[in-house]
């Protein structure tokens, strides 16, 4: 059985990049929680714990409130308890959000094309578009495999 790491907030801050106090901070609105304390009564984190915290801080670069990212991570935690896949679920939200922001900021841009343009675009984002839909069709249960 493979065993998993467990670290002091100093560790499990200087592995991601984090001050101790922002883990504290974390830990105090829920965001994290120890896997257990030490015999001599250190909060010890897993190696999960790890991975939530980069995810944490990731969505805060996207300019997540903590609330947000709370309540993002609680429902994915709803979907399931594999960190991995929250994780890539999470990521995966994330990744849509941006482009449909990107999108919507294309617009005006796309409104002023040419029709020859206009042509070569829809051309160019038709295949990864249609593949992108498949896939999320798939993945809410709707696709051609079900």
């Amino acid at each position: 059985m493979e065993r998993s790491e467990l670290y002091k907030i100093g560790e499990l801050a200087r592995l991601a990049d984090v001050s101790p106090r922002t883990i504290d901070y974390y830990t105090k609105l829920g965001l994290l929680e120890p896997e257990k304390r030490s015999d001599t009564n250190y909060r010890l984190y897993s190696d999960e714990t790890l991975i939530r915290l980069k995810r944490i801080e990731s969505m805060k670069k996207e300019k997540y409130t903590l609330e947000e990212i709370k309540v993002s991570l609680e429902q994915w935690g709803r979907v399931s308890k594999d960190d991995i896949v929250t994780h890539k679920l999470s990521s995966l939200q994330l990744h849509l959000e941006q482009l449909v922001k990107e999108a919507k900021e294309l617009e005006p841009i796309i409104e002023k094309l040419k029709p020859n343009q206009l042509k070569k675009l829809t051309k160019l984002l038709t295949q990864p578009t249609a593949a992108c839909i498949e896939a999320l069709l798939f993945l809410v249960g709707k696709g051609p495999f079900t």
